[in-house]
């Protein structure tokens, strides 16, 4: 068994070397499908960012009252972030709400000396609100709704939730999202599987031309495993070269676009393909061996019978 082994591995090697144009070929179409498959984590990585961004850029306003005690609001903003869906709950007090509303205006100079001829304050401090996703501001909304939100002297220390307002904006984000990684899931999908079938089909015609050798050792009375081995042995090596091609290549790939990625999503490739370089090369090597391997063995199957 050994023996059969050896000569296997060593009969694949052979064919591998010995066709060097038509395993140039293929591995040249095993590397366009590596790239296929090694860029569905880029893409993920971009859309993930993108959502992320979105996610940000949406919250909820408690406006307090001005009188509001700052314990009373502190014990709020504790509760509120001991809640699971609540990612972080942000005080901002009435002197900073002040501040923030001067900076605003700072052009206007009609409501700035409005707001000077004001004995006190008349901004509350508020509690800004970010959800762990879009679609959990609503229960958010309905625990402040449902709580009797009361100071210690018993008058009611929040002023309005601007949920409501929101609420569209919300909702169309969450649907947004929710769209972009079905879609996101459907096209690395179709991309993974054109890049199996275009392997496949490539490595089904490579060994179409060796379909009379396949007859001759079949008639010779060879098993099918001996007749088999040698064509997984090239598949094999067609997917660790191929692999390797494209793991050389990602890196200048990488470093070309990561201007692009960095200020359109926030991403940088390059950095995210070295801090990552163990997992794709694992991925990339395992899905070369894969392919070429399985895709050698269903190939040869349809000559088997002589």
């Amino acid at each position: 068994m050994w023996s059969k082994t050896k000569r296997m591995i060593l009969s694949g090697f052979v064919n591998f070397w010995r066709n060097g144009t038509i395993s140039l070929s293929a591995v040249l179409v095993m590397v366009i499908a590596l790239f296929v498959i090694s860029s569905v984590l880029f893409i993920g990585a971009l859309l993930t960012s993108t959502l992320n961004q979105i996610k940000d850029k949406v919250d909820i306003n408690i406006y307090l009252v001005t009188a509001a005690p700052e314990g009373d609001i502190l014990a709020l903003q504790k509760t509120l972030q001991a809640m699971p869906e609540v990612k972080s709950v942000d005080y901002v007090s009435s002197d900073q709400a002040l501040q923030d509303f001067k900076d605003r205006h700072a052009n206007d100079q009609l409501t700035l000396q409005a707001l000077s001829e004001l004995d006190q304050n008349p901004l509350g401090a508020v509690l800004n609100v970010k959800a762990q996703e879009p679609s959990q501001y609503e229960s958010i909304a309905t625990f402040l709704q449902g709580q009797n939100l009361l100071s210690k002297d018993g008058a009611p220390i929040i002023e309005s939730v601007n949920y409501e307002k929101n609420k569209v904006a919300i909702d169309r984000l969450t649907s947004i999202i929710t769209s972009g990684q079905k879609l996101g899931f459907a096209v690395t999908l179709v991309l993974v599987l054109l890049a199996i079938l275009i392997t496949f089909n490539t490595i089904r015609l490579v060994i179409y031309m060796s379909r009379e050798e396949i007859s001759v050792m079949k008639l010779v009375g060879a098993s099918n495993m001996y007749v088999r081995g040698p064509f997984v042995v090239t598949g094999v090596m067609y997917g660790l070269v191929a692999a390797f091609l494209t793991i050389i290549l990602l890196y200048p790939i990488m470093f070309y676009v990561r201007g692009f990625t960095t200020a359109f999503a926030g991403v940088d490739l390059l950095q995210y393909y070295l801090r990552h370089f163990g997992e794709i090369f694992l991925l990339l090597i395992g899905s070369g061996i894969l392919i070429g391997g399985v895709s050698s063995y269903l190939a040869v199957k349809r000559y088997l019978k002589v």
